[in-house]
């Protein structure tokens, strides 16, 4: 794919997952952050750093914004208005209104827009909504979510509700997003978040965040996220509960799924997900983008339009966690 000339924006943790994944597709990359870290990381991965993003930018047919969120909307306007298709890392703003005026231009740019909600391309989650797709589980009636981290006291950012929208926007997101993608739209969201939510967190801050989501479908999903201490393990798990049996998956545990009570064969559910373990989620990702923005491909598995819903629903949370009370998604039924 030498054809691809990508500007990425940031120097960042996430930008050290995208680069290597564009220059083993051949990319052409220019690298650009304003924290004097673009030279570093173009040392390590064979890219060129420049010194403004207007340089970056310039010439590229896709730029890859990988900077703190409060960025996201000046960044991938200018990208658009350049004419460069957008990988944009989630969420795609911090606000509807943002998320919504990034997509319409894109839409009447005629660009492609995709947020970088990579949770879709890890193989358990992948493996799940194949399995719900299939009726594996019969109809779904319940499902929880969770993932617990590390506060993420390295960058000041993430901590300031102003820059990231705190941990139901920056990290639950990604669970908002499955959640959707499995079950459908969501048209009622009550929230609560608690612990150190304000910046600067110091070393040792905990922060945690729950959401009951209710989809039209009629199921009801929970959503659990913590920003944790630092020696606390990543960990991510996941039980879905139907008709026709449960799933459970838990990250420390194993990368594989069981399906428990079910009388069908849903095509290997009960047994260990297939596919290789050692590839990147992030390669994979970017693969399937490149592909599209390419032409060479389909569309790919998360759209525009997903990352516009998943920050309704983020933003949705944070009003319910603000006022104590469940909060309606605009469009749903009274």
């Amino acid at each position: 794919m030498a054809e691809l000339d990508v500007a990425l924006i940031g120097a960042g943790g996430i930008a050290r997952t995208h680069l290597p994944a564009w220059t083993a597709l051949g990319a052409r990359v220019r690298i650009y952050a304003p924290d004097g870290h673009a030279p570093g990381l173009a040392r390590d991965f064979g890219a060129t750093a420049v010194g403004t993003r207007q340089e970056a930018i310039a010439g590229a047919n896709v730029v890859d914004v990988c900077s703190p969120t409060d960025t996201h909307r000046e960044i991938a306007l200018a990208a658009l208005a350049a004419g460069a298709h957008v990988l944009c890392e989630k969420p795609l703003a911090l606000t509807t209104a943002d998320a919504e005026l990034i997509a319409d231009t894109a839409r009447s740019a005629r660009l492609r827009l995709y947020p970088g909600h990579v949770v879709r391309f890890f193989p358990a989650y992948a493996r799940l909504r194949e399995l719900v797709a299939a009726g594996a589980l019969g109809r779904v009636a319940v499902a929880r979510f969770t993932r617990t981290g590390r506060y993420p006291t390295w960058s000041p950012w993430f901590a300031d509700p102003e820059r990231s929208g705190g941990i139901l926007v920056d990290q639950m997101i990604h669970d908002f997003d499955i959640a959707r993608w499995l079950f459908g739209e969501v048209v009622r969201v009550h929230a609560d978040q608690r612990g150190h939510l304000t910046s600067p967190a110091p070393e040792g801050a905990v922060a945690s965040g729950t959401a009951v989501l209710t989809h039209g479908s009629g199921v009801i999903t929970q959503v659990v996220g913590v920003w944790a201490p630092p020696a606390t393990p990543f960990r991510t798990t996941f039980h879905v509960a139907g008709t026709g049996g449960t799933l459970s998956h838990d990250s420390l545990a194993s990368p594989g799924l069981r399906v428990t009570g079910s009388d069908r064969d849903a095509a290997g559910a009960d047994g260990i997900l297939s596919g290789d373990f050692g590839q990147s989620p992030y390669a994979l990702q970017i693969a399937e983008f490149a592909a599209a923005f390419t032409g060479r491909g389909p569309e790919p598995r998360v759209t525009a339009e997903d990352g516009v819903a998943a920050v309704r629903i983020a933003e949705a949370a944070t009003v319910s966690a603000r006022t104590g009370r469940a909060v309606r998604l605009e469009g749903s039924p009274a």
